[in-house]
C-alpha cells in the first residue's frame, strides 16, 4: 500500500509496467541489486527506484541493464522504444497547475485500465458528470480559487471523459448510493440534467450503473468511496484507490485488493440490478 501526498510527477502506467519488467528480467538473470547498480554506476537504491517507476527511465541506464540481463539485441531496441514512449508526460501534464501530484497517478491508472469498478456514496463519478455538475462541485471544493482556475479544473475533469468514447474504452461498473442522486448539487435543473446524463451513459455498451437504495441499510462499503482498476498488462496488478481531503492511498497488495473486491461483490448483490436503474432514475428525476 502506498500513500501519495506529495512530491514528483506520477509515472505513466507504461513506465510502471516497464519498471516491473526490468525487475523480472533482473531476477530471471540472477542479478542482484548491487550488481545491477555497478553495471550503470549508481546506487542499489537507484535501481530499486527505476523498478518501482519512481524515477524516469534513462535510456543509457536501461540499455546497459538490458545487456547485463542478457536480453537479445533484437529485443533491446523494442524495449528502448517503449521506454522513450513511457518517459513522455501523459496528456494530463498540461493541467499540472490544477492537478495535485497525489491524483495524477489516478488519472494515469484510469487512462490505461481495462476495467474500472467503483463505489460512490456522495457524488456522481467524475467520468459521468455533466459540465454544470462539475462546476458546482468545484466552486464548493475550491471556494477561494479564481474563475480561471475553476474553469481549468472543470476542463480537466471533462477531458478525462474522452476515455469513454475511445474504441478501447474500459468497462465501467459503478455502484451509486441513493444519496448521490438525492443530494442536490447545483440545484434541481443541474440534477435533472445529471440524471439525463446517467441515462445516456447506460446506452454505452461498456457502462453499468447500479443504485444502492436506502432500504438496504448498513452495508460493508459505508466507510467511503473506492475505485478498483484492472489492466491488460500481466506485469501490473490490480489497484484500488481511496482518498481523503489531503491525499490518497493506492492499494496493490493482492490480499488487500481482494478484500475490497469482496466488498464490491457483496454490494453489487445488495444494489438494485442494472435493469432497474432507468426506472429508479426516472422516479428520482420526478421528485426534483
Amino acid at each position: 500500500m502506498s500513500d501519495n501526498r506529495s512530491g514528483g510527477s506520477a509515472p505513466t502506467v507504461l513506465r510502471m509496467v516497464l519498471g516491473k519488467r526490468l525487475r523480472q528480467l533482473r531476477e530471471q538473470a540472477g542479478v542482484s541489486f548491487e550488481d545491477a547498480a555497478r553495471a550503470i554506476e549508481v546506487t542499489p537504491l537507484t535501481v530499486r527506484r527505476i523498478e518501482k517507476a519512481e524515477v524516469g527511465l534513462r535510456i543509457p541506464y536501461v540499455r546497459e541493464l538490458l545487456h547485463t540481463y542478457g536480453v537479445p539485441e533484437s529485443e533491446v531496441e523494442d524495449f528502448l522504444s517503449l521506454a522513450r514512449e513511457a518517459n513522455q508526460p501523459g496528456w494530463w501534464y498540461s493541467y499540472r497547475d490544477v492537478l495535485p501530484d497525489w491524483f495524477s497517478a489516478y488519472v494515469s491508472l484510469e487512462s490505461e485500465a481495462s476495467v474500472i469498478r467503483l463505489y460512490e456514496p456522495h457524488y456522481v463519478p467524475g467520468l459521468l458528470q455533466t459540465h454544470d455538475y462539475v462546476a458546482a462541485l468545484m466552486h464548493i471544493g475550491f471556494p477561494n480559487e479564481t474563475k480561471e482556475d475553476i474553469d481549468r479544473r472543470v476542463a480537466l475533469r471533462l477531458k478525462r471523459q474522452d476515455l469513454l468514447s475511445k474504441s478501447e474504452a474500459p468497462a465501467v461498473w459503478a455502484i451509486l448510493d441513493e444519496t448521490v442522486l438525492r443530494r442536490p448539487v447545483g440545484g434541481a435543473e443541474v440534477m435533472r440534467a445529471q440524471i439525463d446524463r446517467l441515462n445516456e451513459a447506460l446506452d454505452m455498451p461498456k457502462v453499468r450503473i447500479q443504485i444502492l437504495r436506502y432500504s438496504v441499510g448498513a452495508h460493508p462499503g459505508a466507510f467511503g468511496p473506492f475505485h478498483h482498476f484492472r489492466f491488460g498488462f500481466s506485469e501490473l496488478p490490480d489497484v484500488v484507490y481511496t482518498e481523503s481531503l489531503v491525499g490518497s492511498v493506492y492499494v496493490d497488495q493482492p490480499a488487500d485488493v481482494v478484500t475490497y473486491l469482496e466488498v464490491m461483490d457483496r454490494m453489487s448483490v445488495q444494489a438494485e440490478p442494472v435493469a432497474r436503474t432507468r426506472a429508479i432514475l426516472a422516479e428520482l428525476r420526478k421528485e426534483l
